[in-house]
């Protein structure tokens, strides 16, 4: 299956074009812009992903079971 191809532009300054132009023949703008993007969205969706699971880590109830601290401090202490 072929992906559907999107046109998008944007702005820069006109000496950033120039330079732009200067360098076409060593440089596909195209591909580097569109490769600039496509890893700033992963960067993007890996944060909000990982924001995601530290919300659901957080509101997670964790518990030990009632006397389990005083029993490992114990066991700690009569091992020594």
């Amino acid at each position: 299956m072929t992906a559907v191809s999107e046109v998008v532009s944007f702005k820069v300054r006109r000496e950033v074009k120039e330079k732009m132009q200067r360098y076409k023949d060593i440089v596909n703008w195209s591909e580097e812009l569109r490769k600039f993007v496509e890893a700033k969205l992963r960067e993007l969706e890996a944060k909000e992903n990982f924001v995601k699971v530290m919300e659901k880590l957080h509101s997670a109830s964790w518990s030990v079971p009632k006397g389990f601290s005083v029993s490992v401090v114990r066991e700690d202490r009569d091992s020594s």
